[in-house]
């Protein structure tokens, strides 16, 4: 198949071609599966939810409307699969606590272990000092590489709100580095 934009390709893939799908999934997978694997440590987990992700789009690329971009469309529709999954884990009882959960109150994600070494502790403490909302804006924005908009889709938020939180994160990251 010739070079198709996404967009193209989601309509084709809208009216039940396989063949766009396929090209679709090839482009996309790699990246979201990077990026669930930034979030998730269990590949089993993230193979799952890819799978999840892109059963969605075929099943919601007829009523893709071009708002936005494609990428920030795929992303919204993995990382909602995996709050759901999130949700699911914890809400399924458990039989027995682990012999010391002080060990799994704190699990660095697999980027922040990539990270370790690439900035310095006064930068990693102040990172964390951040409330949860900016840190969430800084992670998507920052470290995700994130569009405002791209940003805005994945958070649910409006871009001005993405924004505001971005510069009030860089503010309270320069207080606590100077």
């Amino acid at each position: 198949m010739m070079e198709v934009g996404d967009e193209e390709l989601l309509h084709l893939v809208g009216t039940g071609d396989r063949r766009a799908f396929e090209v679709f999934y090839a482009r996309h997978a790699p990246w979201l599966a990077l990026r669930l694997r930034r979030r998730c440590r269990d590949p089993e987990l993230v193979a799952d939810l890819l799978q999840e992700t892109f059963l969605a789009v075929w099943r919601a690329a007829g009523t893709y409307r071009g708002s936005g971009e494609v990428v920030g469309w795929v992303w919204t529709i993995a990382a909602h699969r995996l709050v759901d999954a999130s949700r699911r884990a914890l809400a399924r009882p458990r039989t027995a606590a682990p012999a010391d959960e002080t060990l799994l109150a704190w699990s660095p994600s697999a980027e922040e272990e990539a990270m370790l070494g690439t900035y310095d502790a006064r930068l990693e403490h102040a990172l964390h000092r951040l409330s949860p909302e900016l840190r969430a804006v800084v992670q998507a924005t920052v470290l995700d590489g994130f569009t405002v908009r791209e940003a805005a889709l994945l958070l649910g938020l409006p871009e001005g709100t993405i924004k505001t939180r971005a510069m009030r994160a860089r503010r309270e990251l320069r207080a606590a580095l100077s």
